[in-house]
């Protein structure tokens, strides 16, 4: 039997609150599963993640409505249809009768909840106003202090209603199978946002384009790290963390399919989606390779082809400046991480450095905002790594930018 989309949101919301599998891979899963029409697949889409987007502002709105306990699933379908009420352009009937529909033994509390909401909703939009940053714009605590104190309280604001804003679409142009100005002639209606990235901003990628290999979904902010490693044609190059191929097949693009990219990566899961996107996009100069970066390699390893010419590192880390995209990265994430990325972090870079030839060039990247997993691993580097000379760095930030966070260091081998 066809599953509607508010039921389907209901079984993602209870399997994302198992806590073991991230929000992008339950809903990837799911659409497997139990293939929509396009309106109900947006609105699943649109529910699920704008449910995790303002989970803290729901679960506020909760405790206004209701007092007490509430079991997993009728917490969900009352986020859910709360959600509705105050965020999405659908009917008050629809939204409180389809809930109320799937609320079993509690429907009568379900009902009783929203049709409260619907009476109050002028006064509780009033009092989630007077609320603190972190409750009205649903993120942590440590989060919004972290960043308060980082880029000061207009920017930190900025950066949370940003997360809860839904990505752009970002299409960065294959030009070894396409060019910019042949689907500019198919899509009129796109906007150029880096022509000299090739890189277009659409409200809807046709799925033609994808399954023809024409280009990649990518945000222009992944871009800057391959750019500033600058790949030549001809040359050799590893990419240590590779899945799930944007930037291998972007630096294949730039090297005009000369040469060799060595893409790593240390999880089965990973590797398939590496490879089925190298073959997507035809970029046959990229090899795919499965190994722990960090384990001496065994033989048939592509790191005993060393040295490399240059090398890039799109380490592990945080996610804080892609929270758009990964909509449930605020709510897995705690202090401690800071303090244990930046170990593993460090051991990447050390480790690579052997596989650089001499003159050869490293890039550092993270697509975190954090201190402690950009400038202080940069600062480390050059304490303890000093045959690495840093020549440049290059950020970018959502508030600043329009595009999503990330960081990049360049490195020279002495």
């Amino acid at each position: 039997m066809q599953k509607g989309a508010r039921t389907l949101c209901q079984r993602a919301l209870m399997e994302w609150e198992k806590g073991t599998t991230f929000s992008d891979e339950i809903l990837h899963g799911l659409l497997e599963r139990h293939p929509l029409q396009p309106s109900d697949r947006g609105l699943l889409t649109e529910l699920f993640y704008g449910v995790l987007r303002h989970l803290r502002q729901l679960d506020f709105l909760i405790g206004q409505l209701r007092e007490g306990a509430l079991d997993e699933r009728t917490r969900n379908l009352l986020r859910a249809g709360l959600y509705q009420i105050f965020h999405l352009r659908v009917p008050a009937h629809a939204a409180v009768n389809e809930t109320v529909s799937m609320a079993g033994p509690t429907r009568g509390l379900v009902n009783a909840v929203l049709r409260r909401a619907l009476r109050e909703q002028e006064d509780l939009s009033q009092r989630l106003a007077s609320q603190p940053l972190a409750v009205r714009e649903s993120h942590p605590d440590f989060l919004v202090d972290r960043w308060t104190a980082q880029f000061g309280a207009e920017s930190a604001e900025a950066l949370c209603r940003l997360n809860n804003t839904p990505s752009e679409n970002f299409f960065r142009v294959n030009t070894l199978k396409t060019s910019l100005e042949t689907l500019l002639e198919l899509q009129p209606d796109a906007f150029v946002q880096d022509s000299s990235r090739s890189v277009l901003k659409l409200r809807r990628i046709p799925s033609e384009w994808l399954e023809s290999g024409w280009g990649y979904v990518q945000d222009p902010s992944t871009l800057l790290a391959p750019d500033l490693l600058d790949p030549q044609p001809g040359e050799r190059v590893l990419d240590a963390c590779a899945a799930p191929g944007g930037k291998s097949t972007y630096m294949a693009q730039k090297m005009g399919g000369r040469g060799r990219v060595m893409a790593c990566d240390l999880y089965d899961s990973r590797i398939r989606r590496l490879k089925e996107n190298v073959a997507r996009l035809g970029t046959i100069s990229v090899r795919v390779h499965l190994l722990d970066f960090l384990l001496a390699p065994e033989a048939g390893s592509p790191l005993l082809e060393a040295p490399f010419d240059r090398i890039l590192l799109d380490v592990p880390c945080s996610n804080t400046g892609v929270i758009r995209r990964r909509v449930d990265v605020r709510w897995r994430l705690t202090e401690e991480d800071f303090l244990r990325m930046p170990v593993q972090q460090f051991a990447l870079v050390r480790r690579a450095v052997p596989l650089l030839k001499a003159g050869g060039v490293l890039v550092y990247s993270t697509c975190s905002l954090e201190h402690e997993e950009n400038t202080a691993v940069v600062e480390q580097i050059a304490r303890e790594l000093p045959e690495l000379a840093l020549e440049e760095v290059w950020t970018s930030l959502p508030f600043r930018d329009a595009v999503d966070g990330s960081f990049a260091a360049r490195f020279r081998k002495l």
